[in-house]
């Protein structure tokens, strides 16, 4: 029996599973560098450790109000796929209640158009999971400021793809190896054209399109319009 959290990916995965075996993909070694090489690197390592230097007491309040909140841990860490396929942990600030599986477990079940919803985006607008302070946090991504540490250490980049699961791998079909052609982003061209606003399709194309046409002028101008987006909070839950 299928998962009730799992998104159907159906007859169309299974076509692109038979087509780009995601099992030879993932974890597999790979010799080329990430989409950038060097300066790239250099970029993310200058800028995300003065990020984090600027930003320490903003993330040291978060951590604060997320204790006073309740019981749970302060950060969220979930498995995501990175550059040749090897799997890191993607580090946020917890906005969730910490039993939210069986929360959205029995959300799901009872509300039909919520389960639609997830199926087609993996997300939820009116997500029951998310804590009032969590919701603050995502509107304005103060919630994805750990992922410096990631950048800081080499798993992410600060301009990238947006971070994925392994299964979600399985709807980017031949796409999939523009992906792990990359570290993923902390923003991307996704963040500065519509957020969770887009669809799922149009994600993977900007993904792609990124990918492909990788220059450190393009890298600048996403960080400078990620900027205003997040300011405006429009497609962010």
């Amino acid at each position: 029996m299928r998962n009730i959290l799992d998104p159907p990916f159906g007859r169309r995965a299974e076509e692109t599973a038979a087509a780009l075996p995601l099992s030879g993909l993932i974890g597999k070694p790979q010799v080329a560098r990430p989409v950038g090489g060097t300066p790239k690197r250099v970029l993310d390592a200058i800028l995300a450790s003065l990020a984090l230097l600027a930003l320490l007491p903003v993330m040291l309040g978060i951590a604060l109000l997320i204790r006073q909140g309740g019981a749970g841990p302060v950060f969220f860490g979930h498995d995501r796929i990175g550059h040749g396929g090897r799997s890191y942990r993607c580090w946020k600030f917890r906005t969730m209640v910490p039993d939210g599986a069986a929360v959205l477990a029995q959300h799901l079940a009872q509300d039909p158009h919520a389960r639609a919803e997830w199926d087609a985006t993996a997300k939820l607008r009116n997500d029951p999971r998310v804590t009032p302070l969590g919701r603050v946090l995502r509107r304005t991504s103060l919630d994805e400021l750990p992922q410096l540490f990631n950048v800081a250490v080499g798993e992410m980049s600060l301009v990238g793809p947006r971070p994925v699961v392994a299964a979600e791998l399985s709807r980017y079909g031949a796409a999939a190896e523009d992906y792990l052609a990359a570290r993923p982003g902390l923003t991307g061209l996704w963040q500065i054209s519509g957020r969770s606003d887009t669809g799922y399709d149009q994600r993977v194309a900007l993904d792609s399109a990124y990918v492909r046409g990788w220059t450190l002028v393009e890298d600048l101008r996403i960080m400078l319009m990620t900027v205003p987006v997040v300011l405006k909070t429009g497609g962010a839950y």
